[in-house]
């Protein structure tokens, strides 16, 4: 990450119900001079309290955690805190989750199988304020996009006749008896 002004740490929260996993997160950007871990909430709710707690420049948010998930605190976490930044980091790939995600309010959204380049490449992009989303999901959201788009598509009258109709009606077009 970038250095940033004066020495600057940016605050970051971490609600991850895998404590292994936690722990991994926090080992890693710890050794980010520029990252501080401010808080670490293991259910839902605590997610919630952490942000109220701390101020916290962005939280990495898990989506499947105990007592409220993690869409339900994000949007309640972005209702109050609209300011804060929110990196979604989960094993959820399909476009449904993706779409509800960022429906709350989610800044971003990395997959935990990515790298520590890719993590950080993520929280860089979203304390920045750009929307990040991991390459493993991105082309099978614009596939869903564009096969829902298709479906979408209205058919004119004349999408609905056969070959054979539209050439009958080229014909009396042209002049012929039917």
């Amino acid at each position: 990450l970038e250095d940033h002004p004066m020495g600057e740490k940016k605050k970051i929260s971490i609600a991850e119900d895998h404590r292994l996993f936690r722990e991994g997160i926090r080992a890693l950007l710890e050794a980010n001079s520029d990252l501080e871990i401010v808080c670490e909430a293991e259910n839902g709710l605590e997610a919630i309290r952490c942000a109220r707690k701390h101020k916290a420049d962005l939280m990495l948010l898990d989506l499947s955690m105990p007592k409220l998930g993690g869409i339900s605190a994000l949007g309640e976490i972005k209702r109050e805190f609209p300011e804060l930044k929110i990196l979604v980091v989960t094993i959820h790939q399909s476009d449904q989750y993706v779409i509800e995600t960022f429906e709350a309010g989610a800044d971003g959204y990395c997959l935990k199988d990515a790298g520590r380049r890719e993590l950080h490449m993520a929280i860089e992009s979203v304390l920045a304020g750009n929307t990040y989303l991991s390459p493993g999901v991105a082309e099978q959201v614009m596939e869903g996009y564009i096969e829902g788009r298709k479906r979408m598509k209205t058919k004119t009258t004349w999408d609905t006749i056969t070959p054979r109709e539209r050439e009958v009606l080229k014909l009396l077009g042209e002049g012929h008896q039917n």
